[in-house]
């Protein structure tokens, strides 16, 4: 029942899956501070098989000593691989070789982790000559270097003032003049002009130049007709013209349209099919297209405009120019508001850091999520059954037990209900569960709680130190505490941050209560909540 319990503690996150067989061996689970570990990693393959052992300086928190050549024992017709390196740490406490990853044929294959206990080495103070504790040594007060705040608030200001002045002096960009044309046969004359002053298709660019040419007919004929010419395939528009000459009643002759679809036929196999027609045909192609431009335009019925409409027509244009005006100004005024805002802003900060330091400013003026959790509202409630009762800065939220263990490990359960504040892979996390089992389970605080690291494992933890030490509620009922540090790694941006963990588990009526608390080692306010709530635990009675 030991083993379903620590099963059971494991799969809490993930289920665990198969993998092709290492055997991970050490020659001694218990030792003094700076000796040798032996790990043994076995493996059995076939002849033609590839294997890749790690080097690596470090497995988790232990350093690697030495790794060995690996041993080759055939047998038969496979080899039988032993890989063994010589582990050591300089610090007593519980520690875990975390799994490591052989790559066997490409794929990665990673060994079981073991746990392995450090001690001290006694000193024998009565050969051993003692020596008093060193005085206090005086620290300087980091204000001892004024000048150089002095400095970083005028580089902020000065900053500041340098953005502020080059907005409000900013020039407009000289913008491309935009040509106005008054009608669409003007614009596609005058395109074609300067299409053919390119040259393109004399350069050898005879692709663009149909791409052009086109594109000026199929704008023309947008714009003068109104059919959605640009996005039509050559049958589509052929297809639409003939439509719009009928409903508009166009004088358009068959050859006129026949012309046209020529020419976009013939542009087509240039895009696509990567035809080069001769330069007759060039030369041809183009005439056509200005001859349909203009037998269109002609076609058309033509609308006399009065001097009211003409006056109206330079009243929109004046309006335009006048609302342009606006929006440049509007523009201008905005990029004057946001420098003002930058340099009061950089000021203000560069003011606070120098006189009160980074941390002050940070926690202060930036903000910071668990200082508002810390100060904030905290509730004080019960979870689970047997009941565990905590103050937390924030309700804890109930969690789907059957989803997150699997059907093996809940089958082995008789009620389980987690609670949770955060994840595992945030800065900050809290988790709350209860169990019972439905076998008569004889608890070993110490497996559940090697059980629960292996969560952090299957969460992508590293560098795992564990420390476990007895803990007592204020009333009285002990239960194990397990403490250390881990490294775990943001799957988004790769970065590794170093987290501080506490564990207290209890024993209860054949079923365990248990608290998490995850957090950043360098988040003072963070350790606050975390005193503060473990400092509140306490555990209704199982009945």
């Amino acid at each position: 029942m030991k083993t379903k319990l620590v099963l059971i503690l494991s799969l809490l996150s993930i289920a665990v899956w198969s993998q092709p067989k290492v055997t991970t061996a050490v020659d001694s689970v218990k030792n003094k501070i700076g000796a040798e570990f032996k790990l043994s990693l076995k493996t059995n393959v076939d002849t033609l098989s590839k294997v890749k052992f790690p080097e690596s300086k470090f497995f988790g928190a232990l350093e690697v000593l030495e790794s060995y050549k690996v041993d080759t024992v055939k047998k038969g017709d496979r080899y039988e691989l032993i890989k063994k390196y010589g582990l050591t740490q300089f610090d007593s406490g519980k520690y875990t070789i975390p799994r490591i990853p052989i790559i066997i044929n490409g794929k990665t294959v990673y060994s079981d982790s073991l746990a392995i206990e450090i001690s001290d080495v006694k000193v024998d103070t009565l050969k051993q000559k003692m020596f008093d504790i060193k005085d206090i040594a005086t620290v300087k007060s980091p204000m001892g270097n004024w000048w150089i705040y002095v400095l970083v608030v005028i580089g902020l200001i000065g900053l500041g003032f340098l953005i502020f002045y080059l907005l409000k002096n900013r020039k407009p960009k000289a913008k491309a003049e935009v040509i106005v044309y008054k009608t669409p046969i003007e614009k596609a004359t005058t395109l074609l002009q300067q299409l053919e002053s390119k040259e393109l298709w004399q350069k050898g660019a005879v692709k663009d130049y149909y791409s052009e040419l086109t594109d000026i007919v199929r704008n023309y004929i947008e714009e003068e007709i109104k059919i959605p010419a640009m996005e039509s395939t050559t049958s589509e528009l052929i297809e639409g013209l003939r439509k719009a000459a009928k409903q508009k009643k166009l004088k358009l002759s068959n050859d006129t349209v026949e012309n046209l679809e020529k020419v976009l036929q013939q542009a087509d196999l240039v895009k696509f099919a990567k035809v080069t027609p001769m330069d007759y045909e060039i030369e041809e192609d183009k005439k056509r297209i200005s001859n349909t431009i203009v037998t269109i335009h002609k076609s058309i019925p033509e609308v006399v405009e009065t001097e009211d409409e003409l006056a109206l027509w330079n009243e929109q244009q004046k309006e335009k120019a006048r609302l342009e005006k606006l929006k440049r100004e509007k523009r201008k005024k905005m990029a004057i508001i946001v420098g003002s805002a930058a340099f009061l802003i950089l000021g203000t900060l560069g003011f606070f850091v120098a006189t009160k330091g980074f941390d002050y400013v940070k926690d202060n003026l930036i903000g910071h999520p668990t200082k508002e959790l810390l100060e904030g509202e905290w509730v004080y409630s019960q979870y689970g059954n047997p009941g565990v009762k905590i103050e937390t800065p924030k309700v804890l939220m109930r969690q789907d037990a059957s989803k997150i263990l699997p059907k093996n490990a809940m089958a082995l359960i008789k009620e389980m209900q987690i609670f949770t504040y955060g994840s595992m892979i945030d800065d900050f996390y809290i988790g709350v569960s209860t169990s019972t089992f439905k076998e008569e389970t004889k608890i070993d605080l110490e497996q559940a709680a090697e059980g629960s690291i292996k969560i952090f494992e299957t969460q992508g933890a590293s560098n795992i130190l564990v420390k476990t030490e007895e803990f007592d509620t204020q009333k009285g009922i002990t239960g194990r505490k397990a403490y250390g540090t881990l490294s775990m790694v943001d799957k988004v941006s790769g970065k590794s941050t170093k987290m501080y963990y506490e564990i207290l588990i209890f024993a209860q009526s054949n079923g365990i209560q248990q608290i998490t608390v995850l957090q950043r080692e360098d988040d003072q306010y963070a350790k606050k909540i975390g005193e503060r709530m473990l400092n509140s635990v306490e555990l209704k009675i199982a009945q």
